[in-house]
């Protein structure tokens, strides 16, 4: 008993002593998150097809060798459109999510490191904005600045800000009163100095973990707000739209929602679990 205890305590160590991102339930999502970049950088070598040809003989043709994804009302091919659609839905993702931190980080930071009254507006101004859902602060936005993919990026990255800033905030409180925060204080450093070299820095770095799975969630608003069509407005080949263009044709030709739906619930899957990954890594040390 006591030879076998030690035979799973050396497999374990092992596995964990070699790279941590080849752990079996990682490399699916991760090889998926990877297709997904291949397909939004060079969506030519997945179809020789246009994402707006129009093939009348195709009109709601099932799924088949000729149509992996079967073809749409306009007899587009749906898995071309799909790949076309992973840029322009995972540009939105990305960018929103940039947006989402870089103006979590100011007004976290300031929120953090301000006089006390200006604090505590901040704070309410932060609480304030959580206590609406991200998607209907994206609602309002888009109502303000109108349709399409920048507007879209605009109101989905807008929305996210409180959220990072609230993260950041907790970071900076705990940052400030570190010990070597105090010895740059004694040492005679600026404060736009100690903020620029040390407390940004490592508060921001546990930020890396939300912005991942903030990705996710971003293509998932943004497909949203495509579906009710408040988002990418048609015929763009964005998921969320492809979802538009098929919900009148359920009963007749479900996989022109069907699929799509199904690779942006995929997407959304593997990049939180890269997140997730991501932020067991950095709490155990670089353990799996």
């Amino acid at each position: 008993m006591s030879q076998a205890l030690d035979v799973i305590a050396r497999v374990r160590n092992g596995n964990r002593a070699g790279n941590p991102w080849r752990a079996p339930g990682l490399i699916i999502p991760l090889a998926f998150v990877l297709l997904l970049l291949a397909a939004a950088a060079m969506p030519q070598w997945f179809t020789a097809l246009a994402p707006d040809a129009v093939d009348t003989d195709a009109i709601l043709l099932p799924p088949g060798p000729g149509h992996w994804f079967g073809a749409d009302q306009l007899g587009r091919d749906v898995f071309t459109r799909v790949i076309y659609g992973t840029s322009q839905s995972l540009g939105i993702g990305i960018g929103a999510t940039l947006i989402g931190c870089a103006g979590g980080v100011l007004l976290g930071t300031a929120a953090g490191l301000v006089t006390p009254v200006l604090q505590r507006l901040l704070v309410r101004l932060i609480d304030i904005l959580l206590a609406f859902p991200e998607i209907l602060l994206a609602l309002l936005i888009i109502a303000v600045l109108g349709r399409g993919p920048t507007n879209t990026l605009l109101a989905v990255g807008l929305s996210s800000i409180a959220g990072y800033a609230r993260l950041v905030r907790s970071q900076v409180l705990r940052v400030w009163q570190s010990g070597y925060v105090e010895h740059a204080v004694s040492l005679g450093e600026s404060t736009p100095a100690i903020i620029a070299r040390h407390v940004v820095p490592n508060a921001v770095r546990p930020l890396v973990v939300l912005a991942t799975i903030g990705v996710g969630n971003a293509v998932l608003s943004a497909s949203a707000l495509s579906f009710i069509g408040l988002g990418v407005v048609p015929p763009a080949a964005e998921w969320g739209a492809l979802l538009a263009d098929g919900r009148n044709f359920l009963d007749t030709a479900p996989w022109i929602s069907f699929l799509p739906a199904t690779v942006v619930a995929i997407s959304v899957i593997a990049i939180t679990i890269l997140g997730r990954r991501l932020q067991l890594l950095l709490s155990q040390g670089g353990e799996p």
